[in-house]
């Protein structure tokens, strides 16, 4: 096998034997034009727009690549995540979410997915992720999270661990209860 250079891709869909792909996602216009973009890749696509469509497809096909959106109408697309883990412990999983944050790429990768990709993600971003080599180091990013952002991160992150209790989050991060609840209704930093 020769060498691939740090943060390439090495793969593509034509070199898997099995390219099915399921995209697991309510937002309608942004799954279809992902599933027709992935197709013109090479994958072999299924859709679903929400939660128990997705487990469904998963149990009966389980897929050998998968994107997921986080948020779903009916629930988190983690449920699909475990079912898929559970009948396919070699399928390619990435999370697509609106809703990016440190404590939600942990639950996702935790649950089983290989990559965590913010929304707007455009189909050469999905393609990248579900083909790259596991062995390689991700290339850091080029706009790595400021010390604020990082702080934000980590008080929304034990704010989540603590099931969204303020006081009990202040109580575990010394903090007054009036400073979190400000920082808390704050937007994130960039």
């Amino acid at each position: 096998m020769k060498p691939v250079e740090e943060g390439k891709k090495d793969q593509k869909a034509a070199d898997f034997a099995d390219k099915s792909l399921l995209i697991v996602d309510d937002d309608n216009p942004l799954r279809d034009r992902l599933a027709r973009a992935m197709e013109k890749k090479g994958f072999k696509v299924t859709q679903a727009e929400n939660v128990d469509k997705g487990i469904n497809l998963a149990k009966n096909s389980p897929p050998a690549f998968a994107v997921i959106d986080l948020r779903l109408t009916d629930g988190s697309g983690l449920e699909v995540v475990k079912e898929i883990r559970k009948n396919r412990q070699d399928s390619r999983i990435v999370m697509l979410t609106g809703y990016g944050n440190i404590p939600t790429a942990v639950a996702a990768v935790k649950a089983g997915a290989i990559d965590y990709i913010p929304k707007p993600a455009d189909a050469d971003d999905v393609e990248n992720a579900l083909l790259a080599n596991p062995k390689l180091k991700a290339t850091p990013p080029e706009n790595p999270m400021s010390a604020d952002r990082v702080k934000w991160e980590h008080i929304h992150r034990v704010f989540e661990l603590c099931n969204r209790n303020v006081s009990e989050t202040a109580r575990r991060l010394k903090m007054h209860r009036r400073t979190l609840q400000r920082i808390l209704s704050k937007r994130s930093p960039r």
